[in-house]
């Protein structure tokens, strides 16, 4: 996916401000299990992903949690890195060879103090992403595993060819033999 169309996703700029963001930009591209962020660094980068998936996820005694994935069209920011410029809590792991767009966050806060348009792209995006974990936050709380799971390939089915299910079992917050069950039952 283009940067100017995932830009487009978030907030429709006019073409002078997506042109500014557009060449504050660099591709780069990573290869398949590449550590894209590590937690307890501050992140001073924003990527959009062009091609490939991601998943993020923390260290916990148990293991990994995996709690967010990302795909075309997605950003991959460290919220505490990008708000507070602090260490953040999440690692980004590539699931495929990705094509990003990198952003520096520095430079972004320049063109937020330029143009009121953009400065309201990073509004615009700010507030769905609260939305987003808002919703994954009530959803793991609330639903069952088996209703998440079925959300899950109802909005995001492209997601059972890509992923480790151990992966997917972890997002869900269940074991991979509970996932099993779930998936049997849905046959």
């Amino acid at each position: 996916m283009e940067i100017g169309a995932i830009l487009d996703k978030i907030y429709k700029l006019p073409t002078a401000s997506k042109e500014s963001i557009v060449d504050a930009t660099v591709e780069v591209e990573y290869p398949k299990g590449y550590r894209l962020l590590s937690a307890d660094m501050v992140e001073r980068n924003i990527y959009f992903i062009k091609k490939g998936i991601v998943r993020a996820y923390i260290n916990s005694p148990e293991g990994e949690v995996t709690f967010w994935f990302g795909k075309e069209g997605d950003t991959i920011v460290s919220m505490q890195s990008y708000v507070n410029s602090l260490k953040g809590y999440e690692n980004i792991e590539l699931l495929e060879d990705c094509t990003l767009y990198k952003l520096n966050t520095n430079a972004l806060t320049d063109l937020y103090v330029k143009d009121v348009n953009i400065a309201n792209l990073g509004r615009k995006f700010a507030e769905q992403e609260l939305l987003k974990t808002e919703q994954r936050f009530i959803e793991r709380l609330f639903k069952p595993a088996s209703d998440r799971y079925s959300e899950l390939i109802k909005n995001n089915p492209e997601l059972l060819q890509r992923v480790q299910l151990s992966y997917i079992a972890s997002y869900l917050g269940i074991t991979q033999v509970s996932l099993s069950r779930i998936r049997a039952k849905l046959k």
